[in-house]
């Protein structure tokens, strides 16, 4: 039997399940990899929102990623939360001379909108681990946050995307959840953006999906992308496979308790194998 690839997760635990650390691991597991991960906060939540953050001493973020890199072949990783800037330049610092693609999803926000991001903390995220990516992938409010710049029109996601390559992330991909350019025509579809060093954006649209269950897009997102290309598939292919796990999640999705409910991660998997 061959070994299933390793996949680490650099993120947040989400007490719900519908995020963070469970949504990464739930999403490698029926993706048909192997999940580690290196816990950077512990929040206290539900399907209505976050109720409390706290997050482990700094040297402990250290002893984690020690321990993961030294036991494991690792084969991909992604970061989500990474909470504060001594918590970045230690996974920046161990993260320095990967051999692994690394997906970076730059989490501010919790959908409930809850800051997952302390203020002074940004400007360890463009510096430390914005340098790091293989692929970045914000929406919109992350976006305008890192650069600086507002997104209204096709023109500005060239631009937005071309700062954060400046940046030194290799690709971004610029998820259309929140973002709809005023020159283009409304559409029953979602665009995300894939944009890479000196071409132009490709569009990646896929169907849009009407639920309120939509807690841990992002997280569940990234991490599939992250196993895919543990995988072996290239990075528009792990993009594009990532993005039909998650709608096939979102059209089946369900609310496990009261408020905003996760993409329903198993059926997401069973509509890959059925294709």
């Amino acid at each position: 039997m061959e070994k299933p690839a390793v996949i680490m997760t650099i993120a947040g635990s989400d007490s719900g399940g519908g995020a963070g650390i469970q949504a990464d691991l739930k999403t490698m597991t029926v993706l048909g990899a192997f999940g580690i991960s290196a816990i950077t906060a512990l929040t206290a939540q539900n399907g209505t929102g976050v109720r409390g953050i706290h997050a482990p001493d700094p040297d402990f973020m250290r002893i984690q990623l020690e321990a993961l890199l030294e036991g494991f072949p690792i084969a991909a990783a992604k970061t989500g939360m990474l909470f504060s800037a001594p918590l970045m330049d230690i996974i920046a610092d161990c993260l320095k001379n990967k051999v692994f693609p690394l997906v970076v999803d730059p989490v501010a926000v919790s959908q409930s909108g809850h800051k997952l991001l302390m203020d002074d903390a940004l400007s360890a995220l463009i510096t430390r681990i914005v340098p790091l990516a293989d692929i970045l992938t914000p929406n919109a409010p992350e976006a305008e946050a890192l650069t600086g710049r507002k997104l209204h029109t096709l023109a500005d996601v060239e631009a937005v995307a071309s700062e954060l390559i400046s940046m030194g992330a290799k690709a971004v991909l610029l998820k259309g959840g929140h973002f709809s350019p005023e020159d283009a025509p409304e559409q029953s579809v979602m665009t995300d953006w894939l944009c890479l060093p000196g071409k132009l954006p490709k569009e990646l649209s896929h169907p849009r999906i009407e639920t309120r269950n939509n807690h841990g897009t992002g997280c569940t997102l990234s991490a599939a992308i992250a196993t895919f290309l543990g995988l072996g598939k290239d990075l528009e292919e792990a993009v594009v496979l990532a993005q039909k796990y998650l709608v096939a999640g979102l059209a089946t999705s369900y609310t496990p308790g009261f408020g905003c409910g996760p993409p329903n991660f198993s059926a997401g998997a069973a509509a890959l194998k059925a294709e």
